[in-house]
């Protein structure tokens, strides 16, 4: 199976210089968990998350006028729409990301998400494996040495 098959095609983006304010508008406005920040030419410049807006913002008592691009990761790692579901999960897990952007001929054509793999794909043991290994990539190697995971 293709990335092709399962991604989501419509995918919420803004300018980078966007305040922090419209973009969590715009999430809650699209109903999604996550924002690509694009440049004045359509290149992707970062990829911002509600948790980056509570954390990095909220938490800090940021202004919500600052530009969203200093809260957001970067640089983005991206998949093609031709790639196996196996290489798209892999490089998921190996980065510890729940979110996939998918570039054709690097233009932006839509992403995938661990609950695009978990709904799209049926495969209950697959979505767990995947999830168990993002957390694991994404969680500080400590926290699994000292607890004997």
């Amino acid at each position: 199976m293709e990335i092709r098959e399962v991604m989501t095609e419509s995918v919420v983006t803004a300018p980078s210089e966007s305040p922090v304010r419209v973009v969590a508008e715009l999430m809650r406005e699209r109903n999604v968990g996550s924002v690509i920040l694009i440049d004045d030419g359509g290149d992707i410049v970062g990829f911002i998350t509600d948790r980056d807006l509570a954390v990095s913002v909220l938490a800090d008592g940021r202004d919500h006028e600052e530009p969203a691009a200093g809260h957001a990761s970067a640089p983005v790692i991206t998949g093609e729409p031709g790639m196996s579901l196996d290489d798209a999960t892999d490089l998921m897990a190996g980065h510890g990301i729940r979110r996939l952007p998918i570039l054709d001929g690097g233009r932006l054509t839509g992403i995938v998400t661990l609950d695009d793999l978990a709904v799209r794909t049926g495969d209950v043991e697959l979505t767990r494996s995947i999830h168990a290994d993002v957390v694991r990539a994404a969680m500080p190697g400590f926290y699994f040495h000292d607890r004997g995971g």
